[in-house]
């Protein structure tokens, strides 16, 4: 874990390099003591249909939701949410003086009796630094 998924409008694909963005999130996410590396997962949704405000075809939204398994201490979660949204800012630079944009990010638990996983990306890991 963390699952991040970033929703984002399809108009700031021209000023946003959402693979990098993607990255940039997985590094910071990485980065907090509360989440294993190898759990770790980005992924973005380009939302063709969408309407913003008062309506104006240049206003654009990146939406980051963070889910995660329950029983993570709330200071953490905290930091952890401050982290990543601070990444995203920090990638995204100048653009929110460049057009009207929506940043948002929210975090939330997942009930781990309710969600079974599989995860052999740590196994594969492991083999490729040991050879």
């Amino acid at each position: 874990m963390p699952h991040i998924i970033v929703e984002y409008s399809a108009n700031l694909e021209e000023d946003v390099d959402l693979a990098d963005l993607c990255d940039v999130l997985r590094a910071s996410a990485a980065a907090q003591e509360i989440f294993p590396e190898t759990g770790v997962r980005v992924r973005a949704i380009r939302c063709e249909i969408y309407s913003i405000a008062d309506g104006d075809p240049r206003n654009g939204f990146i939406d980051i939701s963070v889910r995660l398994r329950e029983g993570r201490p709330l200071d953490k979660r905290k930091a952890a949410t401050a982290a990543i949204f601070d990444a995203a800012k920090n990638h995204l630079g100048d653009l929110v003086d460049r057009r009207p944009v929506m940043l948002s990010l929210e975090m939330r638990d997942i009930d781990a009796e309710l969600a079974p996983k599989l995860n052999t990306v740590r196994d594969f890991i492991e083999r490729k630094k040991n050879g």
